[in-house]
C-alpha cells in the first residue's frame, strides 16, 4: 500500500510540474489586477478542464444515473454535517456566538437523529445550515485575498482561501479518526463525485453559452461568491472605477469593523 501511495504521489507531482512549467504563454488582452497568474492559472485550469472531461465527469454522470436521487441526498446531508463542524469553530473564531450555538445545534441534532447526518432533521425544523471556513474567518478580520489562484485538481482559489483550506483539514474529525488511508481517500472520492454530479444541471448554462472564456466566467464567479460569503450576504457596493464604497466610509479590507459599526 505504502508503495502504490508513493507513485500516486509522484505521478500526481508530475502531471502539475509539468502544467507550471508550461505556464510561460502569454494571455491576450488586458490583465486582470485580481489574477496576475493568469497564464499559469489558464495551464492548471486547462489540466483540471482535461481530468474532468476524462474522468470525474463521466463517473458522476455514472453515479447520478445509479444512484437514486434519496440516496445522493443523504450523501449530501452526511458530508454536510462532517463540515458543519468545522463550521461551528470558525463562527467562533468570528465571535458568531449565536450562530455557532445554532451550528453546534446542527451537529448534535442531525447526528443523534438524523442516522449520522444523513437526513437533515435540523434543516426540517428551521435550523438551517451555514458555510463558514477559514479563509472567510481570515476575510471578517480584514486579510485580504491575494492573488486569485487555480489549485491543481481543487480548482478556483484565493492565496487567503489555499491557506484556509490547510486550517480548515485541521477542523474536520475525520482528519484525527480516519487513520486508514484507503478510506480516508474513498470517502474524499464519494464526496467529489457527489459534489460534481450535482453541478451537471448547473454546467449546462456554461456550455450553452458557448463564446464565453469559461475560465474567466468561473474565476469571476468564484470571487464574486467568496466576497458574498465573507459579507454574508451583504458586499459593500461598488462605484464605476470597480473600488468599494460603504455609505458609513469605512474601508473595505476591515469587513469586521464595518459590519460591527453598521450594527450601532
Amino acid at each position: 500500500m505504502n508503495s502504490f501511495n508513493n507513485k500516486l504521489v509522484r505521478i500526481i507531482f508530475a502531471l502539475v510540474f509539468s502544467a507550471l512549467m508550461s505556464a510561460c504563454a502569454t494571455v491576450p488582452g488586458e490583465r486582470d489586477p485580481r489574477d496576475p497568474w493568469e497564464p499559469m492559472n489558464r495551464t492548471v485550469f486547462k489540466f483540471n478542464e482535461t481530468v474532468d472531461e476524462a474522468v470525474v465527469k463521466p463517473v458522476a454522470k455514472v453515479y447520478r444515473f445509479v444512484t437514486p436521487r434519496l440516496v445522493r441526498v443523504g450523501v449530501t446531508n452526511f458530508f454536510g454535517n462532517i463540515h458543519d463542524i468545522s463550521t461551528f469553530f470558525n463562527d467562533m473564531f468570528q465571535g458568531k456566538g449565536q450562530r455557532a450555538v445554532a451550528g453546534a445545534g446542527r451537529v448534535i441534532i442531525n447526528t443523534t437523529f438524523g442516522l449520522g447526518g444523513l437526513i437533515d432533521v435540523a434543516g426540517a425544523a428551521g435550523n438551517n445550515k451555514q458555510n463558514e471556513d477559514f479563509g472567510q474567518t481570515l476575510g471578517f478580520w480584514g486579510v485580504g485575498p491575494g492573488p486569485y489562484w487555480t489549485l491543481p485538481l481543487l480548482g478556483p482559489s484565493t492565496v487567503r482561501d489555499a491557506g484556509g483550506r490547510v486550517v480548515d483539514t485541521f477542523l474536520t474529525p475525520t482528519t484525527y479518526i480516519l487513520n486508514n488511508i484507503t478510506l480516508s481517500l474513498g470517502l474524499t472520492g464519494v464526496e467529489a463525485v457527489n459534489l460534481r454530479s450535482k453541478l451537471l444541471d448547473t454546467e449546462k448554462v456554461l456550455d450553452e453559452a458557448g463564446a464565453v472564456d469559461r475560465y474567466s466566467f468561473l474565476r469571476d464567479a468564484f470571487l464574486q461568491r467568496r466576497e458574498a460569503l465573507i459579507y454574508d450576504g451583504n458586499p459593500p457596493k461598488k462605484n464605476g472605477d470597480d473600488d468599494f464604497v460603504f455609505d458609513d466610509e469605512i474601508a473595505p479590507e476591515k469587513p469586521v469593523a464595518a459590519k460591527l459599526k453598521r450594527k450601532k
